[in-house]
């Protein structure tokens, strides 16, 4: 056994050579693999590695955090939640994350297929390319995912092992705490943001209903360890073709609020909404692409309620809403009042934390290429101000708005002159 060494294109290629899953998959001589470092990440290594024979990717924990430096250590267990979380996942919907080929818990190293010809989607919605399977797919991801990762599917005793697994990812559950949650809305040493967007920030800052309610989302992710979350789900965590979409970087699994995942992922959807009119090469010629994004939100909420519900009628064994206390007592309908009871509750917790989204991926440290690449300063301003309007106004609202609501105010916030 070796001691934990970061990887280098040369020392990878040594490390793998005696591992049979790799070399049924490259062949026996490591000395022909063609072995880069692509991460371009904020946390990790990571490697294509291939040959005539085939591909894969090797992704490695830091002991630290890449963003920032050997400042900032985390923990190399962060790839244990990662590596569990995925094999999890391929189970719950299966086909839907990369396959897992080798776990070096030791070097915190985990190899899995190389997704080719897949994109980062986040790529995409900065260049304009649609995915007509992208809002189906993940619809049935979070459904899928999410139910049967909770007490609404699990047996208890694995539902409790898992809880108490993933609750040790204390260290990446801390980013999202802070950098999520608090530090948007106070002046914290790693916050950045668009010169010009100051008195925004002092309005934001200065506004007791957003912080009540930002924190409110803070205390739900910290409390309502409801089922399995990916914990980092966004366009970046995203690959597709026009044919598929495959999930990654599960690192910040953990036990959390079912409208996690599904808040985060909407808002990323939105913050690309906002940036077209930054990548336009003239006004308008993004308007097609900005529906398109709107029919994504609205359809990938339709197809998590449409999956939802019939997991809710087909695979609840777990321990909550159990079926003795309402279709076996020949009372369906109640089973159906509780399924939409329980639906209200995930989606307002899923506006709490689309909105706070918004407001950290301009205010805080990760910011997101789809604001990030808008070259002229100006058309940046304004789409980094109408996402904190939204952000706002979604987070405050979120036990009052629709989903139509929703949409019809990311329309009008669009058309606002915000300067």
């Amino acid at each position: 056994m070796i001691a934990y060494t970061p990887c280098t294109t040369e020392s990878l290629r040594a490390r793998l050579a005696n591992v049979p899953a790799v070399t049924e998959r490259l062949g026996t001589d490591s000395s022909v693999w063609d072995v880069r470092e692509v991460g371009d990440g904020n946390l990790n290594l990571v490697f294509i590695v291939q040959s005539l024979q085939g591909a894969l990717v090797v992704k490695q924990a830091l002991p630290y955090v890449r963003l920032v430096g050997d400042s900032w250590p985390l923990p190399l267990k962060r790839s244990v939640f990662e590596y569990n979380a995925l094999i999890r996942h391929a189970l719950r919907d299966p086909g839907r994350v990369p396959e897992i080929y080798h776990f070096d818990e030791v070097q915190a190293l985990v190899v899995m297929r190389y997704l080719s010809p897949h994109v980062i989607l986040r790529k995409s919605i900065v260049t304009g390319v649609q995915h007509p399977n992208l809002a189906a797919d993940m619809g049935l991801f979070l459904a899928r995912t999410l139910f049967r990762g909770s007490n609404l599917s699990l047996p208890a005793p694995q539902a409790k092992a898992d809880l108490a697994l993933f609750s040790d990812n204390v260290a990446l559950a801390d980013i999202t705490e802070n950098l999520v949650f608090s530090d948007p809305y106070f002046d914290a040493a790693m916050n950045r943001h668009t010169p010009g967007l100051d008195p925004w920030i002092t309005k934001l800052r200065t506004d007791r209903d957003m912080k009540v309610a930002a924190q409110a989302m803070k205390h739900a992710f910290v409390s309502k360890s409801e089922t399995l979350v990916h914990g980092d789900l966004h366009s970046g965590s995203i690959m597709v073709t026009a044919e598929d979409t495959q999930v990654i970087d599960p690192e910040f699994a953990i036990y959390g609020p079912f409208g996690f995942d599904i808040g985060m992922l909407l808002a990323n959807f939105l913050l690309g909404y906002f940036a077209q009119s930054g990548h336009e090469a003239t006004p308008g010629d993004r308007a097609a692409y900005r529906s398109w994004l709107l029919s994504v939100t609205r359809d990938t909420w339709g197809v998590f309620v449409a999956e939802f519900s019939r997991l809710w009628r087909t695979e609840r064994t777990g321990i909550l809403y159990q079926r003795a206390l309402f279709e076996d007592q020949g009372d369906p309908l109640a089973s159906e009042q509780a399924l939409q009871d329980v639906l209200r509750g995930i989606w307002v917790d899923a506006m709490g934390f689309c909105g706070v989204e918004m407001h950290r991926r301009v205010l805080g440290l990760a910011h997101v290429e789809d604001l990030e690449s808008i070259t002229d300063d100006s058309r940046r301003l304004i789409a980094e101000r109408r996402a904190l309007a939204l952000g706002r106004h979604v987070t405050i609202n979120r036990a009052i708005i629709t989903m139509e609501g929703l949409i019809a105010l990311a329309e009008r916030i669009e058309e606002e002159d915000l300067a």
